[in-house]
C-alpha cells in the first residue's frame, strides 16, 4: 500500500469530493482480533482496531510518580459519629397511635466494679466447667492407658512363661539329644556338679568300709555316664559333619552375586559353579539311602563317568568300588552288607571334590589351601591331633612364642583328664617321693576295690604307672572286669614306660629295685 492514497467522498449536495489521505504506518503488528468467512465467496473478512497515538506529555522536570506517593498506609482508630433521630409526638392536629408502643422502665444502675466482677464470675464458670471437661478428658485417657500397660503386664507375664517353659524345653532337649559343642559342656558341667553333690552326701553319710564302697559304685556311675556323653558325641559328631560337607558344597555350587545399580541383585553361574552344583548334586544323590535298586545303579554310572574324566589314583580306587557295589547288587546282596562301600564311596568322592584339580570353586572354600608354600603364612600344623588348622584354632596366650594344640585338642584333654589329683595325699606320707604323677580312672577304680575287699597295698611307693603297685592292681583288676586283649595292651604300654624311664641314670636304679620287690612278691 501507498504511503498517500485519494479517496472519493459524498458530500452533503450530492456531489463526489476527492480527498488525499496520508497512511501511518503502524509502529507494532496488530494482533488477530478474529473474523468470519463467506460461504458462498469464500472471502474472509478480519475484524479491526484503530487507537490512536498517544501524545506525548512534556517533561517539567518534576518527579510525578515515586514509590512514597504508590505506598498506603493505613490506619485503624475507633471512632464514635453523631447520629441524628427524630422523634414525633401526639399534638393538637397530629395523632400517633400507641399501640406498638412498649413501656420501659428503668433497671437497676450497674457501676463498672459491678460489671468486672459479674464478668469474672462469668469467667469462673467457664473456667469451671473447662477444667472438668479436661479432667474428664485426662481421667480417660490414663483409664485407657492403663488398660494398654495391663493388657501388656499381661502379654509380657505370657511371653515370659512361654520363654521360661521353652528355655527349660531346650535346656531337656539339649541333655537328651545334645548337638553342639555348648551342650556337652553342660552335660560335663551337670556331672560335675552331680559327682561333687554325691561326695559330700557319701562324706556326709557314710564312713569306713562303707564309704569307700559307696565311692567305688560313684566312680562306676561316673564312668558309664561318660561312656554314654561319649556315645551321644559320636552320634552328633557324625551327624554333624553331614551337615558341614552339605554346607561346604552348596558354598561351593553358588553363583556369583553382587549388587547393581537400584539395590538389585545380580546372579552370574561361571563353568566352575556349575562344575561344584554337578558334583554336590551326584554326592546327595549317592548319599541318599532307601532308594531303588534301578536309581542306585544309574547314579552309581552317572558317578563313574564323571570321574572318568581324569585319571588318577583316586580315580581308579572310586571307579573300582562302583564297579565292585553293582556286581554285589546284581548277585542281591543284603543292603546292609553294603552299608560299608556306600560310606568309602562317598568318602573318596568327598576327596574327588575338596581337590581343586577336579573341582577349581573348592580353592577359594578350604580353609587349608591346597599350595604347601602357603601353609607357613595363616596355617599352623596341631601335633596331638595332626592337623592343619588356620591360626584361629589356636589359643595364643600372651607370653607364648610357640603354637601348642588346637582348641579341639585343649577341649578334649580338658574333659577326659581326672579334675582329682594325687599330689596332696602324696605329700601327706612324708616318704620323701621326688616324682608324683596323676593316677588313671582304671588305677583308682581298682585301688578302691582292693581297699574294700580288705587287700594290703605298700603306700611306701611312689604313684607312677610304671611301677609294681600299679601293675599289681592292674593284674588283680584285670581278672575281674577286663578281656585278655585289654590286658595285653596294659603291659605292653608299662613295658614302653619302663624302657622310657631307664633312660634317665636317676631312674634306673629305682627300676631295678622295683622290679626286684615285683619278682619277690
Amino acid at each position: 500500500m501507498p504511503d498517500v492514497i485519494t479517496v472519493r467522498v459524498r458530500t452533503e449536495s450530492d456531489s463526489f469530493q476527492d480527498v488525499v489521505v496520508k497512511i501511518e504506518r503502524p509502529t507494532s503488528h496488530k494482533p488477530f482480533l478474529g473474523g468470519f468467512k463467506n460461504r458462498m465467496t469464500g472471502v474472509e473478512f478480519h475484524n479491526a482496531g484503530s487507537q490512536i497515538i498517544p501524545k506525548k506529555r512534556p517533561d517539567k522536570g518534576i518527579q510525578l510518580f515515586c514509590r512514597a506517593t504508590q505506598t498506603v498506609y493505613e490506619k485503624n482508630k475507633a471512632q464514635q459519629t453523631k447520629n441524628t433521630t427524630s422523634t414525633q409526638m401526639t399534638k393538637v392536629g397530629l395523632y400517633v397511635s400507641n399501640r406498638t408502643d412498649k413501656l420501659i422502665s428503668p433497671g437497676k444502675y450497674l457501676t463498672a466494679e459491678e460489671y468486672h466482677k459479674r464478668r469474672l464470675e462469668a469467667v469462673i464458670v467457664l473456667q469451671t466447667y473447662f477444667r472438668r471437661w479436661h479432667a474428664i478428658n485426662v481421667v480417660q485417657k490414663l483409664r485407657e492407658e492403663k488398660k494398654l500397660r495391663l493388657e501388656w503386664e499381661a502379654q509380657e507375664e505370657l511371653r515370659r512363661k512361654k520363654d521360661k517353659e521353652e528355655k527349660l524345653r531346650r535346656e531337656h532337649e539339649r541333655r537328651l539329644n545334645p548337638k553342639t559343642k555348648e551342650d556337652f559342656e553342660l552335660l560335663y558341667e551337670a556331672l560335675e556338679l552331680w559327682k561333687q553333690e554325691e561326695t559330700e552326701r557319701i562324706n556326709r553319710t557314710l564312713t569306713g568300709a562303707e564309704r569307700k564302697a559307696a565311692f567305688c559304685g560313684l566312680l562306676e556311675q561316673e564312668a558309664q555316664l561318660i561312656a554314654s556323653i561319649g556315645r551321644h558325641k559320636l552320634n552328633a559328631d557324625e551327624e554333624n559333619r553331614q551337615k558341614a560337607i552339605l554346607h561346604f558344597l552348596d558354598k561351593c555350587a553358588q553363583p556369583k552375586r553382587w549388587k547393581a545399580y537400584g539395590g538389585k541383585i545380580t546372579e552370574v553361574d561361571t563353568q566352575y559353579t556349575l562344575r561344584a552344583r554337578d558334583l554336590f548334586e551326584i554326592y546327595c544323590s549317592i548319599s541318599m539311602k532307601d532308594i531303588p535298586k534301578d536309581e542306585r545303579i544309574d547314579v552309581l554310572l552317572t558317578l563313574r563317568h564323571t570321574v572318568k574324566e581324569h585319571e588318577c589314583k583316586l580315580t581308579r580306587e572310586i571307579v573300582e568300588l562302583i564297579n565292585r557295589e553293582v556286581d554285589l547288587m546284581s548277585r542281591e546282596v543284603k543292603e546292609c552288607n553294603l552299608e560299608g562301600l556306600r560310606k568309602m564311596i562317598c568318602t573318596l568322592f568327598l576327596q574327588y571334590i575338596k581337590t581343586p584339580k577336579f573341582n577349581p570353586e573348592v580353592a577359594r572354600i578350604l580353609k587349608v589351601p591346597p599350595d604347601p608354600l602357603k601353609l607357613y603364612k595363616n596355617v599352623h600344623f596341631c601335633h596331638s591331633c595332626e592337623n592343619y588348622l588356620p591360626s584361629t584354632e589356636f589359643p595364643v596366650p600372651a607370653n607364648s612364642r610357640t603354637i601348642g594344640r588346637c582348641h579341639l585338642c585343649c577341649k578334649l584333654d580338658n574333659e577326659a583328664r581326672r579334675r582329682e589329683k594325687l599330689r596332696k595325699s602324696e605329700g601327706d606320707y612324708q616318704d620323701d617321693a621326688k616324682m608324683v604323677f596323676s593316677v588313671q580312672v582304671v588305677s583308682e577304680r581298682a585301688l578302691l576295690i582292693m581297699e574294700t575287699k580288705g587287700f594290703a597295698y605298700n603306700f611306701s611307693l611312689i604313684w607312677s604307672v610304671v611301677l609294681t603297685n600299679l601293675v599289681f592292681l592292674f593284674f588283680f583288676f584285670s581278672f575281674q572286669a577286663y578281656e585278655t586283649a585289654f590286658i595285653q595292651r596294659i603291659k605292653h604300654k608299662h613295658i614302653r614306660a619302663k624302657r622310657y624311664f631307664a633312660q634317665f641314670p636317676a631312674m634306673a636304679s629305682f627300676l631295678h629295685r622295683s622290679d626286684n620287690q615285683a619278682n619277690a612278691s
